[in-house]
C-alpha cells in the first residue's frame, strides 16, 4: 500500500524582504512517523481548492500564530485581533467545505480547529480570556517551549464520541491548550467532542462525515509519541487517508 499524501495548510511569514510559505516541522514529523507524505499546500489565495487537492489524501490545518479574520465570521472592529494571515485565510476556508465535499480526512489543530468552525458557519470569541469564569488559555510570555507546551488543563470528552474511543474510553484527559481565541457560535455541522473546565470547546468532529473529521484546540503535534492520545490522533488520522485512495 503506497503511504498517503497529506496536504498540509502553510502560513505567509516575513523573513527580511521576502515573504515565505511555510509550516512548522513540528506538525510534519508526526505525519512521517505515521507512514503518510506530507504536501505543503501554498495558501496564496490563487489557487482553487479543487486543484489543491488533487492528488491529496487528507488535509491537516496547523496551528499558527495568526487569527482568522473576523470579516469572514461576522466580527466588527471591536473584535479586531491581530495578526492576521489573509491569504491563508483565503486558502484553508474554501479548501475546508471542498475536503469535506470530497469525503476526504481532515485533521484540524489549533488555529486549524477554529478555521473548521468559521468554514461551516460558526463564529470565534476574539478574547476568550477576556470572558468572565473563562482561564486564560494563551502561552506564558518568555517561558521555554517545554513549559509553554506542557499539559495546561484537562478536558472532558464526550462519552461516545470519536475522541473517547481513541483515548480508550476516558473520560477525562490533560492537554496542552494554548490559543487566545476559541469557538463562541458552534457550527451546525459539527459536534462537540471536549470541553475545558471553563466551558470552552476545546475539540470538534465533523457529524456526518464521510471519513475522519476532527478538530483539537490543543497541540497534540508536540512531542506526539509520548502521549497515547496524541499518536492515537496521528495514527486515526493517517489510517483514514490511506483507506481514501488504497
Amino acid at each position: 500500500m503506497r503511504k498517503p499524501i497529506i496536504g498540509v495548510s502553510c502560513d505567509s511569514l516575513a523573513v527580511g524582504h521576502d515573504r515565505w510559505l511555510a509550516a512548522p516541522e513540528e506538525y510534519l514529523r508526526p505525519l512521517v512517523a505515521v507512514g503518510a507524505r506530507p504536501r505543503l499546500l501554498p495558501s496564496l489565495g490563487l489557487e482553487s481548492a479543487e486543484d489543491l487537492l488533487d492528488g491529496i489524501d487528507g488535509l491537516l490545518l496547523t496551528g499558527a500564530v495568526s487569527n482568522v479574520e473576523p470579516r469572514h465570521y461576522g466580527g466588527g472592529g471591536e473584535a479586531h485581533c491581530p495578526p492576521f494571515d489573509p491569504g491563508r485565510d483565503a486558502t484553508t476556508l474554501p479548501l475546508i467545505r471542498a475536503c469535506l465535499a470530497r469525503g476526504l480526512p481532515l485533521f484540524a489543530i489549533c488555529r486549524g480547529h477554529q478555521e473548521l468552525n468559521v468554514a461551516l458557519g460558526g463564529t470565534l470569541h476574539p478574547r476568550v480570556h477576556a470572558l468572565a469564569g473563562r482561564l486564560d488559555h494563551r502561552a506564558e510570555e518568555n517561558q521555554p517551549p517545554e513549559v509553554q507546551y506542557a499539559y495546561r488543563h484537562s478536558v472532558t470528552l464526550t462519552p461516545g464520541g470519536k475522541l473517547t474511543s481513541l483515548a480508550q474510553g476516558r473520560g477525562q484527559v490533560m492537554v496542552n491548550s494554548l490559543h487566545g481565541q476559541a469557538i463562541d457560535r458552534l457550527a451546525a455541522a459539527l459536534a462537540v467532542e471536549a470541553v475545558a473546565p471553563d466551558g470552552t470547546i476545546e475539540a470538534v468532529r465533523v457529524e456526518n462525515a464521510a471519513a475522519f473529521a476532527l478538530g483539537v484546540q490543543w497541540h497534540p503535534e508536540w512531542q506526539f509519541s509520548e502521549d497515547p492520545l496524541s499518536l492515537a490522533l496521528f495514527q486515526g488520522f493517517a489510517n483514514a487517508a490511506k483507506s481514501a485512495n488504497p
